[in-house]
């Protein structure tokens, strides 16, 4: 199970688990955290998203500053990527998938300290991508 905060385009947040997640498939399910045991997993549809993050965490570290400057010991095998989303938010990374006519695409955070581990980017969510 992945845990994974998820990023709606419209602003709301989730957090939750998942297992069945895919960049290849339009939709995945999230068991919700908090939920009743009981609790269906819920059908979360990839187009309405603006990221998925997956977390080491749910908690995090309040304390954390987030740095947007890559750890010496980033691969250089991967591009180093610079995205900037339509509510202005820049997150920067690596990755060995951005291709623009993609649905999205994976980034690993240059930020070594984050509490992400990596983060799904829905393509439609960009206003702005450049290569570093």
């Amino acid at each position: 199970m992945n845990k994974v905060v998820i990023r709606f385009a419209n602003g709301n947040i989730v957090k939750g688990t998942t297992a069945d997640f895919s960049q290849g498939k339009d939709k995945f399910h999230l068991s919700v955290m908090n939920a009743p045991v009981d609790a269906r997993p819920v059908e979360i549809w990839t187009k309405d998203l603006k990221a998925i993050f997956f977390v080491k965490d749910f908690a995090g570290d309040p304390k954390h500053i987030k740095q947007n400057e890559f750890d010496q010991a980033c691969p250089q095998s991967a591009r180093r990527i610079k995205v900037v989303f339509m509510d202005g938010e820049v997150l920067m990374g690596t990755t060995m998938g951005y291709q623009p006519g993609r649905q999205g695409f994976f980034i690993i955070p240059a930020d070594a300290d984050s509490n992400n581990e990596r983060c799904y980017v829905v393509v439609a969510a960009i206003n702005e991508v450049s290569l570093i």
